[in-house]
């Protein structure tokens, strides 16, 4: 390499120059090489040591997976997977539900079987209806003594025990039990304020007595099958 650069050196230089001149020119033509040698060297090392800088669809690629990582929980800060969450517990709300409507439909179905073979229960219950009808009449033409000939003097009248037996029969769940309890309380405060003669206490006893006994019959389906209510 330092004859290359020595041949071309002299092509550059007078052929009139000194043999000092040309010692000089032929000690700088040695010196010059080795420099441009060494640097380039330098250089090369420097190339070669430093760390390339990283690509920049490296970057993008991190840069995407940071904001879609910071998009999945502000999405979760939001709510979006609590909201997720909600239409699961909502899809078993419906399923319960939907088997609570079965179970309903099911109790009514038996529950009209049951009436349909109560004829005689029925018809204990018709007469009932008969009952309040003759009363609530007397009481509203103030006429008690009427009112007391269709309800007798107690609450042990044959047709108050056929009533209670179709009431026993009939009666499945606490609500319908439980509507039979105030009928029969508010037909014994009744009976005792015709007795008494209390037409304010009969007149409230009367709407108690055949509001608790419309309740039932709703409850129990029997509302279009009695006559009169």
């Amino acid at each position: 390499m330092a004859t290359t650069f020595l041949s071309t050196a002299n092509t550059f230089l007078p052929s009139s120059s000194s043999s000092s001149s040309s010692s000089s020119s032929l000690a700088a033509t040695h010196i010059y090489p080795h420099r441009h040698n060494v640097k380039r060297q330098l250089t090369l090392s420097k190339a070669v040591s430093e760390p390339r800088p990283s690509s920049p669809i490296i970057t993008k690629r991190s840069l995407s997976i940071t904001l879609l990582t910071s998009l999945v929980f502000s999405l979760a800060g939001k709510g979006y997977y609590s909201d997720a969450n909600a239409a699961i517990l909502e899809a078993d709300d419906d399923e319960e539900l939907l088997e609570k409507v079965k179970k309903d439909r099911k109790k009514r179905i038996e529950k009209q079987g049951v009436i349909s073979s109560s004829n005689k229960e029925t018809g204990y219950l018709q007469e009932l209806v008969y009952k309040l009808s003759k009363v609530g009449q007397a009481i509203d033409n103030n006429d008690l003594s009427a009112a007391s000939s269709f309800l007798g003097s107690n609450t042990d009248a044959d047709w108050v025990q056929k009533a209670n037996i179709a009431f026993t029969k009939l009666s499945s769940s606490p609500e319908e039990k439980s509507e039979v309890d105030a009928f029969n309380s508010s037909l014994a405060s009744l009976i005792s304020s015709v007795v008494r003669n209390d037409m304010e206490s009969s007149k409230i006893a009367f709407v108690s007595s055949a509001t608790a006994f419309e309740k039932w019959t709703t409850l129990t389906g029997l509302v279009g099958r009695l006559k009169g209510l």
